[in-house]
């Protein structure tokens, strides 16, 4: 089967370098309308070659590994090219949005997907082995799909040993606005307010593990990042308030001395990993 990818940053990247290790495609094509991104790409042999458009539209299956505004644009260029028995998959961060925008005449082809991994990192560079391994996809809105397009994907994300969630898409992003989207507005905050407050230097002697961890995200491409927080704006901005109804409580507590209730407040988020 031919791959192509659309994208080769750090999830198309790493989705090539997995379809070479468990040999899932006879050959993987990529497109980029970075030339710098093409030749890493092309020097981390993460696709077999760099094509255009109308060579990448005669894949069997097309992944598409851009922010969620160029996954919108970027579909009615599909329309009128991509054969009925092409399988098209989006790797985007939020679903709904993009759902709504599939073309009448992609929806039986066109695999919906979140990927529930990533890094800070972005660019060819960032790929890594095994990004996807033992990771959860959410597939979302299969309904439309044909069989053959949703048991290639299934295929392909099985033998990548991710575990398989299937959701609509309206709920995704509910769900990947308190995992993911949330914690990364927090972490520009945080970054932000102490590059506000401390000097380079202190930050540089004093910054320690805590800050670090929490900090971390706060690398992660702000083009991208953007993007997400625009698709999923709504969902983002209920959760900053009860974020913030979270910081107002442990706010009055503290102003009243209430150290038991602190310590209580403290143990049920360590239940947390209970779970995790």
């Amino acid at each position: 089967m031919k791959i192509g990818i659309v994208g080769l940053g750090l999830m198309g990247g790493s989705f090539g370098k997995a379809l070479k290790k468990y040999n899932l495609a006879s050959k993987i094509v990529g497109y980029d309308h970075n030339q710098i991104h093409q030749k890493e790409a092309m020097e981390l042999c993460l696709v077999d070659e760099i094509v255009e458009l109308d060579e990448l539209i005669k894949s069997d299956m097309i992944v598409l590994c851009i922010p969620v505004d160029a996954i919108i644009a970027f579909l009615p260029k599909l329309v009128s090219c991509v054969e009925y028995n092409t399988t098209i998959i989006d790797f985007g961060s939020t679903k709904e949005l993009i759902v709504k925008s599939i073309p009448n005449e992609l929806k039986s082809c066109y695999i919906p997907a979140h990927p529930m991994t990533g890094t800070e990192k972005f660019g060819p560079s960032a790929a890594i082995d095994e990004l996807y391994e033992n990771k959860t996809m959410v597939l979302c809105d299969l309904e439309s799909a044909g069989d053959i397009h949703k048991n290639r994907a299934i295929q392909i994300f099985e033998t990548l040993k991710m575990k398989l969630v299937f959701m609509n898409s309206h709920d995704h992003d509910i769900h990947a606005c308190y995992m993911s989207h949330l914690p990364h507005a927090i972490s520009f905050a945080l970054a932000n307010m102490v590059m506000n407050h401390e000097r380079p230097k202190d930050i540089i002697s004093l910054a320690a593990g805590g800050f670090k961890d929490m900090s971390r995200i706060a690398k992660s491409s702000p083009n991208m990042w953007s993007d997400i927080f625009r698709q999923n704006r709504a969902n983002l901005l209920e959760s900053l308030d009860i974020y913030e109804k979270q910081i107002g409580y442990i706010k009055k507590i503290l102003q009243n001395e209430d150290y038991e209730r602190i310590e209580e407040w403290m143990k049920k988020s360590n239940t947390l990993h209970d779970i995790l």
